[in-house]
């Protein structure tokens, strides 16, 4: 539609200016003494209008002409401008192609032709980040290189030219060099200085997810498990890693924070820092609580530790491992209480219950068999721990259930049976 209007006002104005042409009967008389030259307006109009055009077209000429050494040193200078660009580009490219040597030395030529386009007078927008750029492929390349001093060297040239630049580019730049250096320190295996850039970020950067898998990794380096651990579980909660990988890394990290304790008390405290899902980890409570019996800890407080387990220990839908079981049952085993225990009877009634539920699961034939044996039901005891000899598939299990019944069978002055139960137990151990 605003095609055809445009197209309609230009037909109107040529008939217009046509009808005015013809119609015009003017002349325009130029006296040269003593001769008298008329002309008609329209043509008059003409002449005004072509000497207008050409007066124009000749200034422009000239501009042009008198222009043509400004636009020969723009675009020299916008040659080498771009030459610094693809050096720095090449130097990227052999970088990713694992050609360290000239990574750094087209790193260095990028360098070298924004000297000289600042000597010409150039200020770039973007020289200082630049500049910073380039300094940290040469340093790339230095540290792939094991150049440390060269590493070094472009990394202060690095944060010198990002800390004169006061834009957000500028910040941008400091943080990815902070960032890249603390990289390299972590492959130097230096995790004290790695922790110190980390820390030099600002809080906002400290935050980011490269930032805290850094942070991570040096902890773990440093032998620092309580800040790896942190850490972890603020990765796992934004979901850096898989739910399997993440339970996978923070047991591992609560584990080696347990096995650093060297005291009750720190110990406790440890496990009472410990999210819920934390503590409901069988490998986690298991050590714990063998941590915890090994620092002279009260029992007591060991059992309450597995009692969130027992639902799982008992139930048959559990998505646990073996080991995992075999770790719990464990730990039970070593706290199990005895008669004068004040949560005794709880745990014995608690062990029949579950043992009568399933009366074929070896693992719960085995505790209730032990529990029974210190509560002096010797009877029961043996009857229960000679079932679970013939389903318990861990020959450390298997080797106490026999020690056990050699045992009984010692206090009934069976010696034949008592020396069968420890041949048994040997044969346990040698497998």
């Amino acid at each position: 539609m605003r095609a055809a209007l445009w197209l309609i006002i230009l037909f109107a104005l040529a008939a217009a200016g046509a009808w005015l042409a013809g119609n015009n009967q003017g002349t325009v008389s130029l006296f040269l003494y003593p001769h008298r030259v008329d002309i008609s307006l329209n043509l008059a109009f003409l002449m005004v209008l072509s000497v207008i055009l050409l007066v124009i077209l000749a200034q422009r000429a000239l501009e042009a002409f008198f222009s043509l050494p400004q636009k020969a040193q723009r675009w020299r200078l916008q040659q080498k401008e771009r030459a610094s660009h693809a050096a720095l580009l090449d130097s990227i490219g052999h970088f990713m192609a694992g050609r360290f040597l000239r990574a750094r030395k087209s790193a260095e030529q990028t360098l070298d032709k924004e000297a000289l386009l600042a000597a010409a007078g150039v200020n770039l927008e973007h020289a200082a980040a630049l500049r910073t750029l380039a300094h940290i492929m040469a340093a790339e390349a230095s540290h792939a290189l094991q150049d440390k001093a060269q590493r070094q060297h472009h990394l202060n040239l690095a944060l010198a030219q990002a800390a004169d630049n006061q834009s957000s580019a500028g910040q941008t730049l400091m943080e990815g060099s902070l960032l890249r250096s603390a990289r390299w320190l972590l492959d130097d295996r230096d995790a004290a200085a790695s922790l110190g850039k980390i820390k030099a970020l600002p809080p906002a950067a400290g935050r980011r997810m490269v930032a805290m898998r850094l942070q991570l990794k040096a902890a773990r380096l440093s032998g620092q498990p309580a800040q790896a651990l942190e850490t972890a579980t603020l990765l796992a909660k934004h979901k850096a890693f898989s739910p399997a990988a993440a339970e996978s890394l923070v047991s591992r990290l609560v584990l080696e924070l347990i096995s650093h304790t060297h005291d009750a008390d720190t110990l406790q405290r440890t496990w009472l820092r410990l999210t819920p899902a934390q503590r409901l980890m069988p490998e986690v409570a298991s050590q714990a609580v063998v941590r915890w019996l090994q620092l002279e800890g009260d029992p007591q407080t060991a059992r309450s530790w597995l009692q969130d387990l027992w639902a799982l220990v008992q139930s048959s839908n559990r998505d646990w491992s073996s080991d995992q079981l075999l770790g719990v049952v464990h730990a039970l085993d070593a706290c199990l209480p005895g008669v004068d225990a004040p949560d005794a009877l709880v745990w014995l009634a608690r062990l029949e219950s579950a043992q009568q539920a399933q009366p074929r699961a070896a693992h719960l034939q085995y505790l209730a068999g032990m529990l029974c044996l210190r509560h002096r039901l010797w009877g029961k005891a043996q009857g229960l721990l000679t079932q679970a000899t013939k389903s318990l598939e861990s020959p450390s299990l298997k080797r106490k259930a026999w020690m056990a019944l050699a045992e009984l069978a010692e206090q009934r002055q069976d010696a034949d049976e008592a020396l069968l139960a420890w041949k048994q137990a040997a044969q346990c151990a040698a497998h």
